[in-house]
């Protein structure tokens, strides 16, 4: 692979291509590079080749490495987050895309009302059924968005997922459809709190497909780092 410039300059035009396939700007869709593992320094040539938003797998990582990025960047919570951890994760990002049950919610909860602040999630939906994942089924996604919904400190700004790993992302697309269906259903049901402004969905190995299915965020490492050692 080439430079970090070099991969995000290719990520984004291939970014704008499937957006046009889809019928949508490139701009549309929300690019998230995820660190996990890299340095600081790597972050930092990210963001100056026009990277706004970082993710991060583990808040212990993130806490670790963001004090050491001397460049304006948004970060967001792309992997599973534990209970434990909660307090830390809503002093450091902006948005966590890994909500996956009401016990988690609820102790996002409990720490932003006691910091009297707003905490903007995703719900992840399991669409692949891989019990490897995590991830609420989408038999009960829908309960679980409502139920949430109705907890103080938490707003709902869409839903996230994690395609099944396949040889071919072709394949992948069912659980992206999947996933753009539940959004659907999430915003006829027209829930207070409850904006369904993103669907993260789409990897480095899937992300034209996702886009092609609704993606608007998309969550890409590989393809601008290289591959982790």
């Amino acid at each position: 692979m080439g430079s970090i410039a070099d991969n995000v300059k290719r990520l984004k035009e291939r970014i704008a291509v499937a957006a046009e396939r889809a019928g949508r700007p490139g701009d549309d869709i929300v690019l998230v590079a995820v660190s996990k593992t890299r340095t600081a320094q790597e972050v930092e040539e990210a963001v100056r080749s026009g990277i706004s938003v970082v993710g991060e797998n583990r808040v212990q990582e993130a806490w670790a490495k963001a004090p050491q990025v001397r460049v304006p960047v948004r970060w967001h919570m792309v992997g599973h987050l534990q209970t434990n951890k909660v307090r830390r994760a809503l002093e450091l990002f902006e948005l966590i895309h890994s909500v996956d049950s009401l016990r988690l919610a609820e102790a996002i909860s409990r720490h932003a009302t006691n910091a009297k602040r707003q905490v903007d999630v995703l719900i992840q939906v399991n669409t692949s059924g891989e019990p490897s994942k995590f991830g609420a089924s989408p038999e009960a996604a829908l309960d679980l968005v409502a139920a949430i919904s109705k907890l103080p400190g938490i707003e709902i700004k869409g839903l996230m997922t994690i395609g099944a790993f396949l040889p071919n992302p072709v394949d992948v697309r069912p659980c992206f459809k999947q996933l753009r269906d539940l959004g659907e259903q999430v915003k006829a049901a027209a829930m207070a709190n409850v904006e369904m402004k993103y669907l993260s969905m789409g990897m480095t190995g899937d992300f034209e497909v996702a886009i092609e299915e609704g993606s608007n965020m998309v969550r890409v490492g590989t393809a601008i780092f290289g591959i982790r050692a």
